[in-house]
């Protein structure tokens, strides 16, 4: 399974910005979908996760702010990045919980795409 992601740029405060995460390969069944983060100097951290089913979960520190959706028939995952904050500059990894046929369960991690906001 591969991902590519992409949409990150060079945004000001308070601006907008949507990733897009599509999946690829020998695809059986893709479970969960999510983004991460890792900023300068920090560990990697959940943003937000969407199960198959539409389920959601966020950090609190996007709540209200971001929004996750998914395309299931595409096999693809979106984040909608609105009022952005020089502390959301990180880089914004894809991922997917899937299996691919004949072969358990597995996360795949796109390479991730940079995201700086600006003050």
């Amino acid at each position: 399974v591969q991902l590519q992601a992409s949409g990150g740029g060079l945004v000001q405060a308070g601006g907008s910005l949507r990733l897009t995460c599509a999946a690829s390969g020998s695809i059986f069944s893709i479970n969960a979908m999510g983004w991460y983060r890792q900023a300068p100097g920090k560990q990697r951290e959940l943003v937000a996760t969407i199960t198959s089913g539409g389920n959601t979960n966020y950090a609190d520190s996007v709540k209200g702010r971001f929004t996750i959706s998914r395309d299931n028939a595409e096999n693809a995952v979106y984040l909608q990045m609105n009022s952005l904050k020089p502390e959301d500059t990180a880089v914004y990894y894809c991922n997917a919980v899937a299996r691919m046929p004949n072969l358990p369960r597995n996360d795949y991690w796109g390479h991730g795409t940079e995201v700086t906001v600006s003050s």
